[in-house]
């Protein structure tokens, strides 16, 4: 067991420091599949743990990656340029403006999407936005700041938009329908309080007045990815491009809307997801004319290989001891009380997460809460708790969370320097006190409604 516990602490150890750092670029999955491979050789977690999860990930692994296929699609429509490209327009040239509507397009790009699919294709093209802009750097940072985080904490409300969030929810036996009608208000109202927040704290280094651009925004950004063709668009052409685009945003709306009813029929969501992401491919390849080939090879494929590693890595650490531990610390902790053990859970896995990555702090909390003997209700309302630490707690710092990984990492590629002292000057303030509201709000939610 001594043996175990301290090769199972060093593998967990090493892969989230080569995580974190990321030398040479590497993808996250590399350093994960490595500590899975050698717990699995040397029989610290077995055959029968990794048939337990795959059920435990396999559906929430095939509803993300349809989803994400559903978000490459629209990008080779050349909806998110577009999308970018209308923000501009509807900014008036006011930069507190362009703040907001950067907002809602995030916060829908999450929910309609999810967390790391966000973030992998609304940074780049923001990117894009502000350079066109000719904002500097510096002017450009509390856009991109403020738009990840919104992003990354968008993945609370509804369970579908976050991998780990899914796979939380299987092991609790709670349908996406029931965490959506106990989280949805009250993650929302924290994430208003949160952007409002944020604008307080980020309102003086916004421009008064954005430059003025010489070219036409929509003719760049959506000819640079989809049509380049010479000339100038017809407005008659921007407008049924702009009727188009809203066609295909209803029909990303209205399969959502279908994951919830499948979710509340006790019909497997990937079902459904897989079946959107299907019509999708057929409807673009019949528009443009093109196979799915190239669809299929901009998928992260390399997110399942990570969330399967991460979880064998973490069934390590359970095996070893780890939950058990855990258990005996915090049960006494629970049976204080729902309103204690909320805030006490949810603050845990928000250090856990900023130590140590949302995936494994998330999945620990889970499986252990699992152990207590919980009633259902005081289960679910907990483990709502943690996916808010997880959430939207794990963004105090840059390594929280997987999404906040990669959007440093494209900062990166484009050659956009963020220090940690800029990033914590706004996420000191804005984190623990959105934390400790959205906490708030949940506990008082399931009083008035659930119990």
């Amino acid at each position: 067991m001594t043996f175990g516990i301290g090769i199972t602490t060093f593998v967990f150890i090493m892969a989230m420091l080569v995580i974190f750092m990321r030398p040479g670029g590497i993808n996250e999955a590399w350093p994960a599949s490595i500590g899975a491979g050698i717990l699995l050789l040397t029989g610290i977690v077995s055959g029968s743990d990794i048939a337990d999860i795959i059920g435990k990930i396999g559906g929430a692994s095939i509803t993300i990656m349809a989803t994400i296929v559903m978000a490459v699609i629209l990008e080779s429509f050349g909806f998110f340029n577009w999308a970018a490209a209308r923000l501009v327009i509807l900014s008036k040239r006011s930069g507190h403006r362009l703040y907001w509507y950067i907002q809602l397009l995030c916060f829908l790009m999450t929910l309609l999407f999810n967390n790391d699919g966000s973030i992998l294709i609304t940074t780049p093209i923001l990117i894009l936005l502000l350079r066109n802009l000719h904002l500097k750097p510096h002017q450009m940072i509390p856009y991109l700041l403020s738009g990840a985080l919104i992003a990354t904490a968008s993945s609370a409300p509804i369970g579908v938009s976050n991998i780990v969030n899914l796979i939380a929810l299987k092991i609790v036996h709670m349908s996406l329908y029931m965490h959506t009608a106990m989280m949805f208000v009250p993650a929302t109202l924290g994430l208003l309080f949160m952007s409002g927040l944020m604008y307080f704290v980020l309102r003086k280094r916004f421009p008064v007045v954005l430059p003025a651009v010489t070219d036409d925004i929509e003719e760049r950004f959506f000819y640079k990815d989809f049509h380049p063709l010479k000339g100038r668009i017809s407005v008659e052409t921007k407008k049924k491009r702009t009727v188009f685009m809203l066609k295909v945003l209803l029909f990303v709306f209205i399969l959502r809307c279908l994951l919830f009813v499948a979710s509340y029929f006790a019909i497997p969501v990937e079902w459904v997801a897989v079946f959107g992401s299907s019509v999708l491919l057929m409807w673009r390849w019949y528009f443009l004319g093109t196979t799915p080939v190239d669809i299929l090879k901009k998928v992260p494929w390399h997110i399942l290989i990570f969330a399967f590693s991460m979880y064998v890595i973490i069934y390590g650490l359970h095996n070893t001891g780890l939950t058990a531990m855990l258990v005996a610390v915090c049960k006494p902790i629970v049976s204080q009380g729902l309103f204690q053990a909320s805030f006490i859970m949810g603050g845990l896995v928000s250090i856990l997460s900023n130590f140590f990555n949302n995936h494994p702090a998330l999945m620990i909390g889970t499986i252990t809460l699992t152990e207590m003997g919980l009633d259902p209700i005081t289960l679910k309302t907990i483990y709502l708790a943690n996916i808010i630490g997880s959430d939207m707690g794990s963004l105090l710092l840059p390594i929280g969370t997987l999404a906040s990984l990669i959007w440093m990492h494209i900062l990166r590629q484009n050659k956009i320097k963020i220090k940690w002292k800029d990033y914590l000057k706004v996420t000191i303030i804005v984190i623990p006190l959105t934390t400790i509201l959205t906490l708030f709000l949940l506990y008082y939610w399931v009083q008035l409604i659930f119990t």
